[in-house]
């Protein structure tokens, strides 16, 4: 069980190439390695034109890889899913349909037999779990933007989806809309153990919500150069994330690599490197106790030599 999990998602070999007007092709990113275990929360970071957005297309069936497979729960990807719920940048609500109407849609493709008290009853349990409740009955046009967002979360959620997608969901919002957001997205998905591939521009946002953060070269012909995994408490809180003894760390290692490691990586890869596996990579105290625990030193060393 323990072998499943850590293949929930299998990214195997996938490739994505474009014709060119003129001839030939462009390739934004080829054979294309990543695995990710059930219950966590990915974040993937990459400047633009690395691929990031076909990736996440790729994950819900909204597009096929030029090569490649994409495996989920053992079964691969060969088109769009219930079992796999997107949120997208901007809200996609129908905008004559309530609140209710907009959850309550999602609810009924997902249950097909179900009756209306039954859809009803479930569509109000994951607007109330968004905060929204006693906004059921408002349509998209009377709500903020950060309350369309929570819809599109309520709708996502209320499907029980296998995996949640999210493609920069956060990004067109205030800062204040947008940190209370991701709090909420964190809390649930914390609390129901949700799988989660995000994208993101935002490496404040990233090292707050994820467990594991994949870091692509620049495109055309991006690669995951790494995975960086997240040393920070699971019970991390926003007002005091800053003064974790690891929070510069991984915050200066993943901003080190946007600036400049992005653009090198691919001519200056690593010995050893295996795009097949990419390197996971462990910042803060913890690594470094870790590396210090398997360390002989020095005077029993020479003692051993002696």
């Amino acid at each position: 069980m323990a072998e499943i999990d850590s293949k929930f998602i299998s990214i195997e070999g996938i490739a994505r190439r474009y014709p060119k007007r003129e001839g030939g092709v462009t390739t934004i990113f080829e054979n294309l390695w990543l695995q990710v275990p059930r219950g966590e929360f990915v974040c993937i970071i990459g400047h633009s034109g690395c691929g990031k957005t076909s990736v996440l297309n790729i994950l819900a069936g909204l597009e096929t890889p030029s090569d490649g497979a994409v495996i989920v729960d053992g079964q691969a990807i060969s088109g769009p899913s219930l079992d796999r719920a997107v949120i997208f940048q901007g809200h996609a609500l129908l905008p004559w349909r309530t609140v209710l109407g907009n959850v309550a849609y999602a609810v009924s493709s997902r249950w097909r037999k179900a009756g209306k008290a039954e859809v009803d009853e479930r569509s109000r349990r994951f607007i109330e779990l968004v905060g929204l409740k006693g906004s059921e009955l408002k349509k998209p046009a009377e709500l903020s933007g950060g309350m369309r967002q929570r819809v599109g979360i309520a709708r996502a959620l209320s499907i029980e989806p296998k995996i949640l997608l999210m493609d920069e969901p956060f990004s067109a919002l205030d800062a204040l809309t947008r940190g209370t957001l991701q709090d909420e997205v964190r809390r649930i998905c914390t609390a129901t153990g949700q799988t989660v591939v995000m994208i993101t521009h935002d490496v404040d946002e990233a090292i707050y919500l994820a467990d594991k953060i994949v870091l692509m070269t620049n495109g055309p012909e991006a690669m995951v150069a790494e995975v960086v995994a997240n040393p920070l408490p699971k019970d991390r809180v926003r007002d005091s994330i800053h003064r974790h003894e690891d929070y510069y760390v991984v915050r200066n290692h993943l901003v080190d690599f946007l600036v400049s490691r992005s653009r090198t990586f691919r001519d200056e890869k690593p010995a050893g490197y295996d795009p097949r596996r990419p390197p996971i990579v462990k910042l803060g105290s913890a690594a470094q106790a870790a590396e210090m625990a398997n360390t002989i030193p020095f005077p029993a060393t020479a003692s051993a030599r002696d």
